[in-house]
């Protein structure tokens, strides 16, 4: 196949969606594919990728992202490329002409539905704008030949909007960089004897540090006692988190990336997750990965992603979140088993399983746009 991903996001901006395009670019080139990429400019973007090839467009900066704008350069690049489907990463403006510009060419579109914009604008309180969000969202999604989304909540919402031809397509984790064994590496025991010097509990979060994150709720662990707190992650809610936890012991790494992350993983004995607009929560995954228990919101993905009392606990309120840590910290027998537990659940989401899942759907999606009109009588 030769697919041309247009991506909202990519290198050097890291975020799930970024992440998500590089694990599909390195499995299309596994399997002997061909591809190209379109994606916003910014500083540093590589120009190319798993062998493949990086195009840039203007655009625009908001809240530290570039945001891709619309221009001829994307329906010149699709038409010079003749790809058999367009994968368009949680598309926008960018990915609206994307999708535009295949369906003029015949060539089949498939729309990955990964952030939660209706949510973000109800968070905030933008009244009015939630509709227009999911108007504009309808829109983009109508024009694909195919809607991916990660779980059952984000499949249950879109189906509420009126959006047709859906389906569900989750994420991988990498099995092999997020596990249990890494406990015993050298990196993790320093990271380890950093964040629990007197051999405390180390309950911890991982991820951007953003106001849709709800990092702040972390508070309402206050007076845990033989707990410590870890926060990995940076972004433009860090001042407000750090004021907000000031009560509690807790350890700023900053933002990590491939060892160092994984061994930040290891270093921990609870992984919360504490957004509750969250598609999908790779993170989640990565903290079962490492063998962790995992707390988080009773909300959106992670609904998915946690069996309530067999690898992890799911929470309501500010409450039920101090009262299912407080039992991790105090229990190490059930942390233990309920880590092998949440390991043993992704063993089959390995990237390469997924992407075959989703080959299968641009497959299904080329064949819908191939298939010959009905002939009338």
């Amino acid at each position: 196949m030769r697919v041309a991903v247009v991506s909202e996001s990519f290198l050097p901006t890291v975020n799930g969606v970024t992440t998500s395009v590089c694990r599909v670019l390195e499995q299309l080139a596994e399997a002997g594919h061909d591809a190209m990429v379109i994606s916003p400019a910014a500083a540093k973007v590589p120009t190319s990728y798993a062998g493949f090839p990086v195009h840039t467009v203007p655009a625009m900066a908001y809240r530290q992202f570039p945001v891709g704008l619309p221009n001829p350069q994307v329906a010149r690049l699709l038409a010079d490329f003749r790809p058999d489907v367009v994968h368009a990463a949680s598309p926008f403006l960018l990915g609206a002409q994307a999708i535009t510009a295949a369906s003029r060419l015949g060539v089949a579109s498939v729309a990955i539905y990964q952030t939660d914009v209706a949510g973000y604008a109800r968070r905030n309180r933008l009244g009015l704008a939630v509709n227009a969000a999911w108007r504009l969202l309808k829109w983009v999604h109508e024009g694909a030949t195919l809607t991916l989304a990660p779980s059952t909540s984000s499949l249950a919402d879109l189906e509420a909007a009126g959006i047709e031809r859906l389906a569900r397509w989750g994420r991988g984790v990498d099995l092999e960089r997020y596990h249990p064994n890494n406990r015993m590496s050298p990196l993790a025991r320093r990271y380890r004897e950093f964040l629990s010097p007197n051999g405390e509990v180390v309950v911890g979060y991982i991820g951007r540090i953003a106001p849709e994150k709800q990092v702040e709720r972390l508070r309402c662990l206050r007076g845990i006692p033989g707990m410590r707190v870890a926060v990995v992650g940076d972004g433009p809610a860090m001042p407000a988190v750090q004021k907000a936890l000031r009560p509690l012991p807790v350890t700023y790494l900053g933002r990590l990336s491939g060892e160092e992350l994984a061994a930040a993983y290891a270093a921990l004995d609870v992984f919360v997750h504490t957004g509750e607009e969250e598609t999908f929560g790779q993170t989640v995954q990565e903290a079962h990965a490492s063998g962790l228990p995992v707390v988080a919101p009773a909300a959106g993905g992670p609904l998915d992603l946690v069996e309530y009392g067999t690898d992890g606990f799911l929470f309501r309120d500010d409450y039920e979140l101090r009262t299912q840590v407080r039992a991790l910290v105090g229990d190490g027998a059930l942390r233990l088993r309920m880590g092998e537990a949440g390991r043993r659940a992704v063993l089959d989401r390995s990237w390469a399983a997924i992407c075959e899942e989703l080959f299968a759907h641009y497959e299904a999606a080329i064949a819908e746009v191939r298939r010959p009109a009905p002939v009338s009588a």
